[in-house]
């Protein structure tokens, strides 16, 4: 069975990849699934070399024929998000694909059409293979195409009999990070020591409690705020969740990564040593599940 490790945060730039890069080096027989389409970089690190590449079709888009429009502007009226000008022009990038405009046509002249928002890989990397994607700029409907990275990302660890798909997941609380802990076995959530990270990590406790989903906690750069992050740590214990790492504020991920390298790989020191602990213990939680 193949289990889903999925690696989250509140926000953005917590050290999400940093950590996810290093458990895809660290462990044996496992899929990598960047779901963070919006902003991926893990790729920045794995160096992955593509061998698949599809297409990623969102919402659907109006299109008018024109040989069958009578300009009778009743597309233009209906329209609440001002897509469609006096001339029967659509606006691509304003169509929310709402299909107003095709039912309050009178002449049928309109249909709902197909608009690629983006595109997905599948890629061997030197820790594995690995799925990922890019969603265009301006696109929207990030939850189905973290859907399909990790549909392929499942599909690949049952075809190579790999045991684990690690999940590098978007930031927040919205719909990509719902679709990227969806099914998944266990969830390590990113923070660090501050009033807006403890706030952030409340929303994401509030996620997976309402999902379900066991969680583990880790802060990063702990030592910048000691207080704040025995702050945390309480919070953690008073909710039955517990905090499984301790990762210090160092320079060696920053040039890890300006190396292309994860950090376990790059260096031996105490913040990469702290990481194959966090790692180990990780692993020691999914291993005691059912």
């Amino acid at each position: 069975m193949v289990k889903q490790l999925a690696v989250i945060s509140g926000k953005g730039g917590t050290g999400k990849t940093t950590i996810t890069s290093s458990f895809a080096a660290l462990a044996e027989n496992a899929v990598i699934a960047d779901c963070d389409v919006d902003a991926a970089d893990l790729h920045l690190i794995l160096d992955p070399k593509t061998f698949e590449t599809y297409g990623f079709y969102g919402l659907k888009v109006a299109t008018i024929n024109k040989d069958l429009c009578t300009a009778c502007g009743e597309c233009t009226n209906f329209c609440r998000f001002d897509a469609i000008d006096k001339y029967m022009h659509i606006d691509v990038y304003k169509c929310e694909g709402c299909a107003v405009c095709k039912y309050v046509c009178p002449e049928n002249a309109i249909i709902m059409a197909d608009k690629k928002a983006g595109e997905y890989y599948c890629s061997n990397t030197r820790f594995g293979p690995m799925v990922h994607a890019k969603l265009s700029a301006g696109e929207e409907a990030s939850g189905k195409l973290v859907s399909n990275v990790k549909r392929r990302a499942h599909e690949l660890a049952s075809e190579d009999d790999r045991d684990l798909i690690i999940i590098d997941g978007p930031p927040g609380t919205g719909c990509a990070v719902i679709a990227a802990i969806t099914g998944t076995d266990l969830v390590l959530i990113v923070t660090e020591p501050t009033v807006s990270g403890l706030h952030d990590l409340e929303r994401v406790l509030l996620l997976v409690e309402h999902f379900r989903i066991p969680a583990l906690v880790c802060i990063n750069k702990y030592d910048i705020n000691e207080e704040m992050s025995c702050d945390m740590m309480a919070h953690c214990q008073s909710r039955g969740v517990s905090v499984v790492g301790l990762l210090p504020y160092d320079i060696s991920p920053l040039d890890a990564m300006m190396n292309s390298k994860a950090v376990v790989e790059y260096c031996g020191n105490e913040f990469s040593d702290r990481i194959r602990s966090l790692w180990s213990e990780v692993i020691s939680q999914m291993q005691g599940m059912h």
